[in-house]
């Protein structure tokens, strides 16, 4: 068991609201990435509005959590001493930082019955919301509420959805064959630990880091959740068309001298056999179909994603 660090922030925080009246129970987590704030600044943004009576809860119950990963925030990095977003579960015996989260976050996950994770991500681009799989029956990621889903992507005020997450990490982790135990369920993390607990979520990506209209996105995503779920007095919005692109590959960097033939930006269109990068020893990369590139990341040490592929889904 790891010891406490006496340099660990020393507790976490979570804001509980409660209506008078029976509704949903909604959780809205930021910061889980310690560099992406922009969740942070709307959730206590949202906060203030509720406790200056701007915005009331008429029903069931809302949890907000501006931050959390505190020490990656506090570091204003990915994550503190692992990236909490993977692997996640409770631990009997936490090893580092990252697992006494958990041990906090997941039975106030387990407490909900949506989950609204909020991140930004490192390349420029625009907003979009990551679904869970279709309904199914699958081993990997069972799934029975994946209209619910739907439904909420369509009302966040965003024009593009993407799924495949977890299904395309697995092929990621069985290639590498260096996780914990092997284990494809690594790409765990708070939506998915949220819905083997039988509830549902979404991740709203809100834009690049610094983006400055990123917190407005995860800002007014969350009023929009709250109007959806009939949770406060505000007409409820209206679905908008969404782009749907599913994940089907991802490319790792083998080498830090593995680059890219240009400046991708997330969804970037390529066509198939697209050069999109070199190996260090020259060979080129190619896309495999055509689709959109997503979360190209120069930055990205060796071993780890380098980029993901996405093609079109008839999902909406």
């Amino acid at each position: 068991m790891a010891q406490i660090n006496p340099s660990w922030p020393p507790y976490f925080v979570s804001h509980r609201y409660q209506g008078l009246r029976a509704g949903s129970r909604l959780i809205v987590t930021a910061a889980v990435h310690g560099n992406e704030g922009c969740g942070t600044l709307a959730v206590r943004r949202l906060m203030a509005e509720l406790e200056q009576g701007a915005l009331a809860l008429r029903t069931g119950r809302l949890t907000l959590v501006p931050v959390s990963n505190p020490l990656a925030f506090q570091l204003g990095q990915r994550g503190g001493e692992r990236n909490l977003n993977r692997h996640l579960a409770p631990s009997d015996a936490p090893r580092d930082y990252e697992d006494h989260v958990a041990n906090w976050l997941c039975p106030l996950l387990a407490e909900h019955e949506v989950l609204l994770d909020l991140h930004s991500f490192q390349s420029q681009g625009q907003a979009f919301v990551f679904l869970g799989p279709r309904d199914n029956a699958g081993e990997l990621e069972p799934f029975a509420l994946a209209a619910q889903e739907e439904a909420l992507a369509q009302r966040l005020g965003v024009a593009r959805a993407v799924d495949g997450w977890l299904a395309t990490y697995a092929l990621g982790v069985n290639r590498r064959g260096k996780t914990p135990d092997g284990d494809v369920r690594y790409g765990v993390g708070t939506t998915e630990y949220m819905r083997q607990q039988g509830g549902w979520a979404l991740t709203l990506e809100c834009g690049q880091h610094d983006d400055p209209a990123a917190p407005r996105v995860a800002y007014q995503a969350i009023v929009n959740t709250l109007a959806h779920l009939g949770m406060m007095d505000a007409q409820p919005p209206a679905p908008a068309p969404l782009e749907a692109l599913s994940l089907y590959e991802v490319v790792d960097k083998l080498d830090d001298g593995d680059r890219f033939a240009r400046d991708w930006t997330s969804f970037d269109p390529v066509s198939r056999g697209e050069l999109i990068g070199w190996r260090a020893d020259g060979s080129p990369v190619t896309a495999l179909d055509d689709g959109r590139i997503v979360f190209p990341n120069p930055r990205s040490p060796s071993g780890q994603e380098w980029f993901y592929l996405a093609r079109a889904s008839s999902r909406f």
